[in-house]
This record gives structure tokens, C-alpha cells and sequence, in this order.
């Protein structure tokens, strides 16, 4: 059975087997968890995104971790950006941490760490997204042991935390 975990902190110090990236669909870097991923890899990183992109909304795919050793992969999902919950967002934002998981199967990944998707720059609310990630990681078969679930502030945190309790949000 796979454990999920919150821990607040910076997702490139975790000692994982691979992280995931709130990528953008060139996976050549951006803002927020993707960008200090990025600079934490080092340039090959964004070298083997632009050979592997585009990558669609929901979908994700992997690249080895360059400077991010011991982490051995950076799996890139793209969210969907907030256009009010009509035009499938919910599907989509399930649909990165369902293919995550998939790609870390086929990486053979035992542990992995994961951001907030889509509440940054693309604009999902915080709350919401905090139930789909926890609810899709638990629904979803995989065999990955440890889903460390890494908030970067004290909110993130809480809501991740209040998914995750079956009494919680």
C-alpha cells in the first residue's frame, strides 16, 4: 500500500527517487516550483525538456534529475489553468497526478515527491486542488511506497493536511 506524507519544505532537498514539476508545456523552466527545480538541475534539464515537449495539460513525462542527485527523475505535468471549474479542469488537474504516477511505474520509482499543482501562476484553487491531488493519489493503483506531498508555505501545508484526513476538507 503506498503511504502519502505532507512535510512543508523546498521539494528539490527531498531524498526521493524522483519529483515532480509543475511544468509548462515547453518544460523549459518557468516560475515557481518549476523554475527552482530548474535552477536546482542545472541547464541539462531544460535541454532534455525542450527534446521531449510539448507536454499537454494533464499529461506528464520524465527526464533524468541532473544536479538534483540523489533525486534520479524530474516527471513534468502540466495543470490546467483556472477557468472558473467548467471546462474540465478538475479532469485534467486528476489526470497529472494519475499520469505521474503511471510514468514513475515505468521509471520503477519507490519514492516520490510532489508540489501543489496548477495553484501558482495557473490559478487552481488551493482548497480544491488540495482534495483532487489526495483523493487521485489514493484512488489510484501504483507502486510507488512513499507520496511525500511538499507544500511550500504554512497554507499549502494546512490544506494538504485537511485532504488528507478523511474527516478533513
Amino acid at each position: 500500500m503506498t503511504a502519502i506524507e505532507v512535510v512543508l519544505g523546498d521539494i528539490t532537498r527531498e531524498r526521493v527517487d524522483a519529483v515532480v514539476t509543475a511544468a509548462n508545456e515547453s518544460l523549459l523552466g518557468g516560475g515557481g516550483v518549476d523554475g527552482a527545480i530548474h535552477r536546482a538541475a542545472g541547464p541539462e534539464l531544460a535541454e532534455a525538456g525542450a527534446a521531449i515537449a510539448p507536454c499537454d495539460p494533464g499529461d506528464a513525462k520524465a527526464t533524468p534529475a541532473f544536479g538534483l542527485a540523489p533525486i534520479r527523475y524530474v516527471i513534468h505535468t502540466v495543470g490546467p489553468v483556472w477557468d472558473g471549474g467548467g471546462y474540465g479542469e478538475a479532469e485534467l488537474l486528476a489526470s497529472c497526478y494519475r499520469r505521474s504516477l503511471a510514468v514513475a511505474d515505468e521509471l520503477g520509482v519507490h519514492r516520490i515527491a510532489f508540489p501543489a499543482i496548477a495553484t501558482g501562476v495557473y490559478g487552481y484553487p488551493p482548497a480544491e486542488a488540495a482534495r483532487i491531488a489526495v483523493r487521485t493519489l489514493r484512488e489510484t493503483p501504483s507502486g510507488v511506497e512513499l507520496i511525500r506531498l511538499v507544500a511550500f508555505d504554512e497554507e499549502t501545508r494546512a490544506l494538504l493536511e485537511a485532504a488528507l484526513d478523511p474527516g478533513g476538507v
